[in-house]
């Protein structure tokens, strides 16, 4: 499972790195992040937070627009399910998508994807993923910037979904 998550991961990003190769307006990036989730709705009854990594690649494809791919893992903790017995799922959460920069600084975001559950049995699966976001990049040295972003994310799949606010702080270079 794990190396299918590499392989697809790996050419998900070069693929994402050959469209519109010819624009130069600004340099791509790669970005390492900490993530932090904070459930809403039904899933804060399972859920009370996540942590996680992220690995961000952003591609300028005009002045203001760039596209973006972002895999990473996401480890949720709960409360007891059970006696002694606490929720603890991770997910492997893979999106592409968009930001569309106001100015130098603030973006707006806009991502689609899967996440991939890593637990086994009845609780695997994989959802559909949806994501609206805000967020800021400071420049930090010569090449490199520090990305503060906001999102809601919506993992939908039958069964139910899973919904949450989130927080990415990273560093591009």
């Amino acid at each position: 499972m794990l190396k299918k998550i590499l392989f697809l991961s790996l050419a998900f990003f070069l693929m994402l790195n050959q469209l519109n190769a010819q624009t130069k307006s600004r340099e791509s990036q790669i970005g390492l992040g900490l993530d932090g989730a904070f459930p809403v709705g039904g899933f804060k009854d399972v859920a009370d937070y996540a942590i996680g990594v992220s690995l961000l690649y952003q591609k300028p494809v005009a002045d203001n627009l760039s596209i973006t791919g972002n895999v990473g893992y996401l480890r949720f903790h709960g409360p007891d399910v059970f006696t002694n017995i606490k929720y603890k799922e991770g997910f492997v959460p893979i999106k592409a998508g968009a930001r569309y920069f106001f100015g130098s600084k603030v973006y707006a975001a806009a991502e689609l994807g899967v996440s991939i559950s890593t637990a086994s049995g009845s609780g695997s699966g994989t959802s559909f993923v949806y994501v609206p976001g805000l967020g800021t990049t400071w420049p930090v040295g010569k090449n490199g910037s520090l990305d503060i972003g906001l999102r809601y994310e919506n993992w939908a799949r039958s069964g139910g979904t899973r919904s949450f606010a989130g927080i990415r702080a990273g560093y591009n270079f």
